[in-house]
């Protein structure tokens, strides 16, 4: 099958890239995935997305995280055949590089899928939610067709994992408020592209970032798998979400340990 060639052949990152990602905390890689591979992965992962989309509340009736998206994690476990993407070794390769570890472990992954209609994701920092002790964490986004600006494509605050204000902010209307105010009396570039088929983004824990609404008649599908250091220790919770986290996505990891359990297999290294 072509596509599991295409997952697991290596993709040579330029200096120019590394040295991008290091500066930015975020990069777009165009032909990360052919298109055999893309259309093969959302029809299974939409057909999952919708088996376990049910009792679905009507937009109007949401909060605004609610009509953001229709998330499903860890489909990887869920569904067999899902499972060749999140282990890439592809993906897993060009996590590693860019975030200059010796390899790397998976978090958990996450389908996004913003439906027709759905409303924005709020400015926030993904890290918020995760007892990870350190940042050596990425997320690779990865869209499952063309998705232009109307769409709701993902946007970034380049170099803002600099910025420490509103680290402290679950996603939401106050986060969307307080941390566009700040980014707006900073340096930082707003950047805010369309996504090619087979294009996929890399982003850190601390770097700032939301995506518009969508004002299509299509679901903005989307396929994220979160990596760590392979050497990743987990700290002790801060909030409610990463105590959530830790016994949800690292069960039975120790704080100070590393995360070494069945959920978080090394995928690289």
């Amino acid at each position: 099958m072509d596509y599991l060639k295409n997952l697991n052949e290596k993709y040579s990152l330029s200096k120019d890239q590394i040295a991008f990602y290091k500066k930015n905390k975020f990069i777009k890689i165009k032909q990360v995935l052919n298109e055999e591979t893309v259309t093969h992965f959302n029809k299974i992962i939409t057909k999952k997305v919708a088996e376990l989309n049910i009792g679905n509340v009507p937009l109007s009736q949401r909060n605004t995280y609610g009509k953001a998206f229709l998330q499903m994690m860890n489909l990887w476990t869920e569904e067999e055949t899902i499972q060749p993407l999140i282990f890439s070794k592809r993906i897993a390769q060009m996590a590693a590089e860019l975030m200059q570890v010796e390899g790397v472990r998976l978090y958990h992954d996450q389908a996004l899928y913003k439906e027709a209609g759905g409303g924005i994701t709020p400015w926030h920092a993904d890290q918020y939610y995760w007892p990870l002790a350190t940042d050596k964490t990425v997320t690779a986004w990865i869209p499952l067709q063309v998705t232009p600006l109307e769409m709701g494509p993902l946007e970034f605050c380049a170099g803002s994992h600099q910025i420490l204000e509103g680290r402290d902010l679950s996603i939401g209307d106050e986060s969307e408020k307080i941390i566009e105010k700040r980014l707006k009396v900073t340096d930082f570039p707003h950047i805010i592209e369309p996504f090619d088929v087979g294009e996929i983004s890399f982003h850190s824990g601390w770097v700032f970032h939301r995506a518009g609404s969508n004002t299509t008649e299509h679901i903005r599908k989307v396929m994220t798998i979160i990596y760590m250091d392979k050497d990743m220790r987990l700290k002790a919770p801060e909030n409610v979400g990463q105590k959530n986290d830790w016994e949800t996505w690292c069960p039975g990891a120790k704080v100070g340990g590393i995360i070494n359990t069945p959920l978080n297999p090394i995928l690289y290294g």
